[in-house]
């Protein structure tokens, strides 16, 4: 029989009564081979936790490359699942227990440092007498450096319990290990078959029917042979909660934007947010075309918006860099666009699937000559809903490109979040399509603005050119001297304004003390998740998080000069300055830590790594304490 371990005595007694044993949060791991499915039962133990209550926060844990060799370190699969009794806006520390396809993909996580000593692990023993003596043999020494590593493996017939109700365990394992979690969290049945209900929504019901078989099969499993059982008070929400992925928040706002057209070509891990427009924008009236290329995409968006369509394109990193071209034509003929960035790692192709905040300088200076842009990024999934109708906004009033940053955390991160309700606020402000003067220009640039009326084609007294090359106010190309000069001035006016509407971000923590941390995008949940911790042992820690990045809003310089040391933390690569190669000369910076720096004229340092994974509150937490003890010469607390 399987039993409950790395427990302490008295849980362990607690438990052998199966009397369920109430938690504040529990991180969960389902790691597999590729195409076992370990993702899709993860997002639906996500969805059936949040629909119980609980704060969720979901991390797809990908391999690199699309189809990886099975069994083994590098091609672990599978899907991280935080679940609390708050609201949770981060991936968490290490994994509290952990199911396992395979002793490889366990191995995998283990030498990332992702599991707890003592969290519990569940794996199927499916390789201990496989008949190939090789794999067997693989399985015992992988088993046995585990537990030299310190950690306690409790076997489970996985695969030979699935066989007794499919005889395709390897698509049908994971229905089974849903029916184990649905039992050792206390989940209610009801709730998990209308999950699955969803999830085969698409499905014959014969496949419909023999998923649930397998998952009241795994249930049914665990309640009769496993010990533990866990119980996760809800957050006490009351309003009505979703439960998305980035991606498809990412989607949904650009329909309540009241965007018409989004145009891309697919690129990890930005792809799925037009499989979701593709299945449901046309209900609202939207079109989703996918283009023969990147370059093809962006300007099929902005050849939609320059006739009246706001549009958007959704990409990644080597897709920006492709569009790059477009991007500047856009800002020169302003023509509102918006772009979507769902970073990855790189450069070049990169880490497809991993995450990084590797593009924001790209984002801003990434283009040739001055082609001042709007640049914004989500810190939550709930946050990819409503950036996106902000950027429309933004886009149209300001003709001008708005990018928006997400990254691979947020893509296909799923978190719950109050049911967004429509808000007419949302859409942008028709186009003007009043009667055009004699003699309308479209660049007539406000004086103190920059602002200028945008003009529909096809109108009378509307015939202009449109040009990426210098131009005149009438939109004839030129060359003369002051030409280029005056436009480069009115789209940097623009700037300015749209910079005098933005407010000053608010300090988390009080605003003055030892230590202020500055983040941006995804990071902001373990940023201010690792503030708190530090806050309650004591420490002047305060945190800053930025969402518009380009410009920035006033107030900020201001901010930093109250701290003793200002530190950002971002998922891109900067220098060591431990390293003895590395002086302040040839130093390189992360990317906010150079804007900060080059703008503010303040010494800031930096926290940062290119891991590919999303940062731990507890690697920020150490940090934290490591520097406050160096500025006060002491030993971290």
């Amino acid at each position: 029989m399987a039993t409950l371990s790395g427990s302490s005595d008295a849980l362990s007694e607690q438990l052998a009564t199966k009397k369920p044993v109430q938690i504040k949060e529990h991180i969960v791991e389902i790691v597999s081979d590729a195409g076992e499915g370990a993702q899709t039962v993860g997002q639906a133990f996500g969805t059936i936790s949040a629909r119980t209550g609980n704060g969720v926060w979901t991390v797809e844990i990908i391999p690199a490359e699309i189809e990886p060799p099975p069994r083994t370190a590098a091609g672990a699969s599978g899907i991280r699942i935080r679940i609390g009794s708050f609201y949770v806006t981060n991936a968490g520390d290490e994994a509290d227990l952990v199911i396992a396809f395979n002793e490889q993909a366990l191995w995998g996580r283990i030498i990332a440092g992702n599991l707890k000593k003592n969290c519990t692990i569940l794996l199927d023993d499916k390789w201990k007498n496989h008949p190939n003596t090789m794999i067997a043999k693989q399985y015992d020494e992988t088993c046995a450096r585990i537990r030299e590593e310190g950690y306690t493996i409790t076997e489970i017939p996985l695969e030979k319990e699935t066989m007794r109700v499919t005889d395709n365990p390897q698509r049908g394992k994971n229905m089974f290990v849903l029916g184990i979690l649905t039992s050792i969290y206390s989940r209610d049945m009801e709730m998990a078959s209308d999950q699955l209900h969803f999830v085969f929504r698409k499905k014959s019901e014969k496949v419909l029917l023999k998923n649930i078989e397998l998952l009241e099969a795994g249930y049914k499993w665990a309640e009769e042979t496993l010990s533990m059982k866990f119980v996760i008070p809800g957050t006490g929400m009351t309003e009505p909660q979703i439960v998305v992925n980035g991606n498809i928040a990412t989607g949904m706002g650009i329909m309540a934007s009241g965007m018409d057209v989004c145009a891309m070509y697919p690129i990890t891990p930005a792809t799925s947010a037009s499989h979701y427009l593709s299945e449901v924008f046309e209900n609202m009236g939207g079109v989703v075309h996918q283009a023969e290329d990147e370059i093809a995409a962006c300007a099929f968006a902005i050849g939609a918006s320059y006739a009246g369509k706001c549009a958007v394109t959704i990409t990644s990193g080597p897709g920006v860099a492709l569009k790059t071209e477009l991007i500047g034509l856009a800002i020169m003929a302003e023509i509102p666009l918006v772009l979507v960035d769902v970073q990855r790692g790189g450069p070049s192709t990169g880490l497809p699937t991993k995450v990084e905040q590797g593009d924001l300088l790209a984002a801003i200076f990434g283009a040739p000559g001055d082609a001042p842009k709007i640049v914004l990024a989500p810190s939550t999934i709930e946050d990819c809903f409503y950036s996106i109708i902000t950027a429309r906004k933004i886009a149209e009033t300001f003709r001008t490109v708005v990018m928006v940053l997400t990254d691979a955390n947020l893509a296909t991160g799923q978190q719950p979040f109050t049911r967004p309700k429509f808000n007419k606020e949302w859409l942008a402000p028709a186009i003007d399509q009043s009667p055009l003067p004699p003699d309308s220009k479209p660049y007539d640039w406000h004086p103190k603005t920059g602002l200028s009326r945008r003009i529909l084609p096809g109108q009378p007294n509307g015939m202009f050119t449109v040009t990426g090359l210098a131009h005149t106010r009438g939109g004839k190309v030129a060359y003369g001297p002051g030409v280029n000069q005056e436009g480069c001035d009115h789209r940097s006016l623009k700037m300015a304004a749209f910079q005098k509407t933005l407010r000053t971000p608010e300090v988390f923590g009080e605003p003055e003390g030892d230590l202020l941390i500055v983040g941006w995008g995804s990071t902001r949940g373990s940023i201010e998740e690792a503030v708190s911790r530090a806050q309650s042992a004591g420490l002047k820690v305060s945190s800053l998080h930025l969402k518009f990045l380009n410009p920035m809003a006033s107030g900020i310089k201001d901010i930093l000069k109250k701290f003793k040391k200002v530190m950002t933390v971002e998922i891109n690569f900067s220098d060591d300055i431990r390293n003895e190669l590395i002086d302040e000369d040839n130093r390189r910076y992360a990317n906010l830590q150079f804007l900060l720096r080059s703008r503010y004229l303040v010494d800031v340092d930096t926290f940062s790594n290119v891991h590919g994974q999303p940062m731990k509150p507890h690697d920020i937490e150490e940090r934290i304490r490591l520097e406050i003890a160096e500025l006060n010469e002491t030993s971290p607390v």
